[in-house]
């Protein structure tokens, strides 16, 4: 490999973000109970927000209109202007839960600063994830931050271009498969992939990844002696 530029993907890999999601809709599914089933509010819920995708982009903004739009489908638009209320108070608690770190990141980091060119490429709402990038305390590892809407090829490609590198100078960590990896090793870069405990619906795939560029490590620093430093 003559890698150039390492990314790493923001949510789950650096720092905590799907357990926060998930206890979220927790509440929003005790708070709906009286209306469906567990499963059937977690259900439209899913349904309503991979329809705004659309519309309103990755995180946590449109995920509280979609906590919104699924309560009023679920009661017919009859939900009382308490419950929303108390959904809105929900989704601005997700905005200010504390940035925890995942192991093993400071270390990382620390290794490869000064060899590589280090960006993160995330998806998500602009505002909250250079927020949570601030907060985190790892702004100063990083030679670019990239909020992208979506993580498709045509995503990858223009990140490469505006950092002036090949596609075969590119290493892209994180924890979906979907998002991000199948993309970078689809223009011809590498991947690798830190699995997350947990990992939303829209981000999982129903087959294997098999190719050259491409890894699965168990934990982060696990990426060090596997470019060679």
């Amino acid at each position: 490999m003559n890698l150039k530029v390492i990314a790493f993907d923001a949510d789950d890999t650096l720092f905590i973000n799907e357990t926060y999601f998930l206890e979220t809709e927790e509440k929003f599914c005790a708070l709906m109970s009286d209306y469906l089933s567990h499963q059937g509010l977690s259900q439209e819920l899913f349904k309503v927000e991979i329809a705004n995708l659309k519309l309103y982009g990755y995180g946590i903004k449109g995920y509280i209109l979609s906590m919104i739009e699924a309560a009023m489908n679920i009661s017919n638009n009859t939900i009382p202007i308490e419950i929303i209320e108390k959904i809105i108070q929900y989704g601005k608690e997700l905005l200010e839960k504390p940035i925890v770190l995942l192991d093993g990141v400071q270390e990382t980091l620390q290794a490869l600063h000064g060899k590589y060119k280090l960006v993160v490429a995330t998806k998500g709402d602009l505002l909250d994830q250079r927020r949570k990038l601030h907060n985190s305390g790892l702004g100063h590892y990083f030679h670019h931050i990239e909020v992208m809407s979506d993580k498709q090829e045509i995503d990858y490609t223009d990140l490469i271009k505006r950092l002036e590198i090949q596609p075969s100078e590119f290493f892209m960590i994180g924890n979906s498969l979907k998002s991000d990896v199948l993309p970078v090793l689809a223009i011809g870069g590498y991947a690798v992939h830190i699995p997350f405990h947990t990992t939303w619906a829209h981000e999982k795939i129903d087959h294997t990844v098999e190719h050259d560029n491409f890894r699965t490590l168990e934990k982060l620093t696990d990426v060090l002696p596997f470019i060679q430093l």
